[in-house]
């Protein structure tokens, strides 16, 4: 009998010593290296602060619970203050020197598409934050994006004016790199919604006073309703200007302004514009059955309970691009890049702040046009059309 006891101890001994040398093994693996070039300073800092805010607090919940594949994560993360050559030194720089494992940024379609021919010859899988198609279509085998597409945007928006009866649209866009997408979006787009283009107008990103193009636009008696596109302080000197004119048309804003930010600068300004929206930012708006209620009522409350400050799409965006990357790595089951991008392009199913992610070879985006809800401010708040 003692000597089955003995033998037991001696198991339970080796057990505990294989536990421990494992756990070392683990401690001393070199940890998942993630890099990212996003605009927290410079013309698009609203887009890059609470991205680089919601990745910090994602990065340190999954170190928190013991990292991936028992690995912690290391963000690299550089400032590319909204230039796109930046950028490209900071994406270098990532790939070259930090040795990543994957690239997740770009607050901006420029940064963004300034950046994609290196991520494609490094053969670096690269998840991007921004908005125009033309990321992601046509395809690359190593880029993906999570926001909706300013082709959905754009069709969100005209769809409504089809249902209103808007046949004749002006349009104001931004001298920039979303700005100038999705004017060809809606250009391509409205044909199909019955619209037609009757003032096409440009300001520049750093103009301070809208009021002559705005002047033009009000002299145009075809005119039945008004779309901005742009990013920044634009939309919302814009909205001001619009004001301070008396004018009535309706007016319809890009995607790349829902954040409570655009209501808060624009005032009263904003009431009763459309703009179409991630899930994410009308989270306690939604049916209680929605699939993404569940997700985006807990990253709202980690986020403003951490921040003190609301969720924006741009915060959501970073929410699934974190969620993206850690999902494919746990099915890849290691960081080798080829594998990790297939799983990447393998995602299904996936619910997120911007909603259900299905990936494919032919897709790299994944979400629905469904997904991309239409929304209007009201008393200083959001409220959901469609």
């Amino acid at each position: 009998m003692g000597k089955g006891v003995f033998a037991r101890m001696k198991t339970g001994a080796l057990a505990l010593g294989v536990l421990a040398w494992a756990g070392a093994a683990q401690a001393q693996q070199p940890p998942i290296r993630v890099g990212s070039f996003l605009s927290v300073t410079g013309p698009a800092q609203f887009l890059g602060d609470p991205t680089k805010k919601m990745m910090q607090m994602e990065f340190d919940r999954i170190n928190a619970a013991g990292g991936l594949l028992g690995r912690k994560i290391e963000w690299i993360v550089y400032d590319d203050a909204s230039a796109s050559d930046k950028a490209v030194s900071f994406a270098k720089r990532l790939i070259e020197d930090d040795k990543i494992d994957i690239l997740i940024g770009g607050s901006t379609t420029a940064t963004s598409m300034a950046v994609l021919p290196i991520a494609e010859k490094a053969q670096m899988p690269f998840i991007s934050f921004g908005g125009a198609a033309i990321i992601v279509n046509p395809v690359r085998k190593w880029v993906f994006k999570v926001p909706h597409t300013d082709r959905m945007a754009a069709e969100k928006n005209l769809q409504d004016m089809k249902a209103r009866g808007i046949t004749k649209l002006a349009m104001l866009c931004e001298d920039s790199g979303s700005g100038k997408a999705g004017r060809e979006q809606m250009i391509a787009a409205a044909p199909s919604y019955g619209v037609t283009i009757v003032a096409d107008e440009i300001y520049g990103a750093k103009d301070t006073d809208t009021t002559a193009q705005l002047t033009k636009i009000r002299g145009n008696a075809e005119a039945q309703a008004l779309i901005v596109w742009g990013l920044g302080q634009g939309p919302t000197i814009v909205s001001r200007n619009y004001r301070q004119l008396d004018m009535k048309l309706p007016v319809y804003q890009a995607h790349g302004v829902a954040s409570k930010e655009f209501i808060t600068l624009s005032g009263p300004a904003a009431e009763g514009m459309r703009i179409p929206g991630a899930t994410a930012i009308v989270a306690d708006k939604l049916p209680e059955n929605d699939r993404q209620k569940p997700v985006v009522m807990d990253l709202t409350k980690r986020f403003v309970e951490r921040y003190k400050e609301p969720v924006s799409a741009f915060s959501a965006n970073a929410f699934d691009g974190v969620l993206i990357f850690s999902e494919a790595v746990k099915r890849a089951g290691t960081l080798d890049k080829e594998k990790l991008r297939d799983a990447i392009e393998q995602t299904k199913d996936l619910v997120g702040a911007n909603g259900v992610y299905n990936m494919s070879p032919t897709e790299h985006n994944g979400l629905s046009f469904e997904s991309l809800k239409l929304l209007e401010v009201s008393n200083g708040d959001w409220k959901i059309i469609n």
